[in-house]
């Protein structure tokens, strides 16, 4: 079976790698050609993956119709803002029913859609069969074969069991879920409360501040999440909990890292301007944001992740706020 991984970011060419290293037919597809050129020349991904050797078997092209002739799965790991334009321009170079399997976290916001959302308009005339897989997973981890669990989503149970048979390695180890949807905005949710995390680790605040956002933050993904057709068990599991709890912790979070410096004083502008990869939770706070209000759905952490994101509101004064509420019940 071959897996055409689309996206040669540290996330893609980490599980395109984890493929061909376990005797999986893989091909990466890259958009830059510097990229294509430095792999096939070092067998190492210097922007996006600097100090991992890839394994010798991992193909990689530029060349979309090269890159998925004759594949059977479809591993996409783009930026989930530029999933849309990317699928419209492969659709004819895509079978009758791909299997498409989503490793991308976000929410798009022009339309406020969910990944598998995106994927069925963007492939129209098409057939596709979705899957999500999502979890509490660093690339530099991964790609060291540190042990890892995730959960793959596919409404198709059948098709669920193939893929978490063809994505599980002895390092790797994937569970299956029929609840696509709760998978998806799982992953979707935690960026943002991850940039809170870090906003209040940056502002010196401590431990007991951490878990606060987390467990609020997993109330508000829950929220939401099934307010969105997923099942409030999906996110209690690995990728709604597990993931909150890494990325929310873990200093190799990008969007822990950007609540950091905002929470330091830095200005977002400054932050994005230093980053090589894409922090997905920053365009994702504000389509969640929208699409709170649109479903009429509080969400008090995301709503000061917003302020401070897009109105420039000083970090201190978004914690004074969120502590001042009224009180509730929880």
């Amino acid at each position: 079976m071959k897996t055409a991984v689309l996206g040669a970011g540290a996330w893609g060419t980490t599980l395109a790698d984890m493929l061909a290293r376990n005797g999986m037919d893989t091909v990466l597809w890259a958009r830059e050609p510097e990229v294509v050129e430095t792999i096939r020349a070092n067998r190492e991904n210097t922007t996006f993956l600097p100090g991992v050797t890839l394994s010798e078997s991992l193909q990689v092209e530029s060349d979309p119709k090269t890159a998925f002739a004759g594949a059977d799965y479809f591993l996409v790991v783009i930026p989930s803002q530029f999933i849309r334009p990317a699928l419209e321009g492969f659709r004819d170079l895509l079978p009758e029913k791909p299997v498409i399997v989503c490793a991308s976290k976000g929410i798009e916001l022009d339309t406020l859609s969910p990944m598998s959302r995106v994927v069925a308009e963007a492939l129209e005339g098409k057939r596709p069969r979705y899957a999500s897989l999502s979890g509490p997973s660093f690339a530099a981890e991964v790609s060291r074969d540190m042990p890892t669990t995730v959960a793959l989503g596919c409404e198709d149970h059948e098709l669920g069991r193939e893929l978490q048979a063809h994505f599980s390695t002895p390092a790797f180890r994937v569970y299956f879920t029929p609840d696509y949807r709760g998978v998806e905005l799982g992953g979707a949710v935690k960026n943002v409360i991850a940039i809170a995390a870090g906003i209040a680790d940056g502002l010196g605040f401590g431990n007991d501040a951490r878990a606060a956002l987390i467990t609020r933050g997993l109330y508000e993904m829950s929220l939401l999440g099934m307010a969105m057709g997923g099942q409030q068990r999906t996110f209690m599991g690995l990728s709604g909990m597990g993931d909150l709890v890494l990325t929310c912790t873990g200093d190799l979070s990008r969007n822990r890292q950007v609540g950091l410096k905002l929470g330091k004083g830095m200005k977002l502008d400054a932050i994005i301007s230093e980053m090589k990869a894409v922090a997905e939770g920053v365009k994702t706070t504000q389509s969640l944001y929208n699409l709170s209000q649109k479903l009429r759905v509080e969400l008090p952490i995301t709503e000061q992740v917003y302020s401070i994101l897009y109105e420039d509101k000083d970090p201190a004064e978004a914690v004074k706020d969120l502590m001042n509420r009224d009180l509730k019940d929880e």
